[in-house]
């Protein structure tokens, strides 16, 4: 079962005309679910664990922090129904680590890096950074189309959509404000290769601002939520930079997309 939208795409969500879009959680589901009750289903993919036969790797670590890269399909932390997830492979395979441990996440999706702290103390200090906007983000994407202008800044309020969660709608009454600066890295093959420096750091603010009209227009490519499915979404943060919680020195990581 899908959504099917013919038209033009409302002013707060992301429709593109002919597109299909997953059935909505919210209203959709627990009307499926009642009507498919008794018939006997595949085994819903979303219950399924993507990150089987994956693994985490250590970039950089000392007695402070963690620096590691995420695969795409890859939890940050546990969900409702699967717990596999960077949290708890790091707890798994550090013995000396204690505290929150986790700083920062990445979408479920999207591939790249990761700073965790070791103990309360280091989360605090890298925590700020974040709340400060004082660290240094960059995530490359693939978008599927040509943006036409060379560099720009998006920003666009954000919101959950209460019916259907995790997707975001752009509310200029309640959304949160967040902000995106981007430049276009390649034009080849009818896609554009982009570098995105997110100034805020909003749930799928990457993907909302590529896909919205009055962002990019142009969807990231693999995108289930406002694309086009494909065998992954093409957005990877490979550069982070910050002030390390001891020494107080700027530590630069890089990851390069294999994309």
């Amino acid at each position: 079962m899908a959504e099917f939208w013919w038209g033009k795409s409302p002013n707060k969500e992301i429709r593109k005309h002919q597109q299909f879009y997953p059935a909505c959680q919210g209203k959709c589901k627990p009307i499926l679910t009642h009507m498919l009750s008794g018939i006997e289903m595949d085994t819903n993919p979303l219950l399924k664990n993507p990150a089987i036969g994956k693994e985490i790797e250590i970039i950089f670590e000392d007695n402070e922090l963690i620096v590691v890269y995420k695969p795409e399909d890859f939890l940050s932390v546990p969900g409702i129904h699967i717990k596999d997830s960077v949290y708890t492979r790091i707890k798994q395979q550090i013995k000396n680590i204690s505290g929150p441990i986790i700083v920062h996440r990445l979408d479920m999706a999207t591939s790249g890096l990761l700073v965790l702290a070791k103990n309360k103390e280091s989360h605090k200090f890298l925590q700020s950074q974040f709340i400060n906007r004082t660290i240094e983000k960059r995530y490359t994407a693939l978008l599927d189309g040509i943006v036409t202008k060379n560099k720009g800044t998006i920003t666009l309020p954000l919101r959950v959509d209460l019916d259907d969660r995790p997707r975001q709608l752009v509310c200029y009454e309640y959304g949160k404000p967040t902000k995106t600066n981007w430049e276009v890295i390649e034009r080849k093959e009818g896609k554009t290769k982009i570098y995105f420096y997110p100034i805020s750091g909003r749930t799928h603010q990457l993907r909302v601002h590529a896909s919205h009209s009055l962002g990019l227009n142009t969807p990231i490519v693999g995108d289930d939520l406002y694309g086009k499915k494909s065998k992954r979404l093409h957005l990877h943060s490979d550069t982070l930079v910050f002030l390390h919680p001891i020494t107080k020195k700027k530590m630069y990581f890089n990851k390069k997309s294999e994309f």
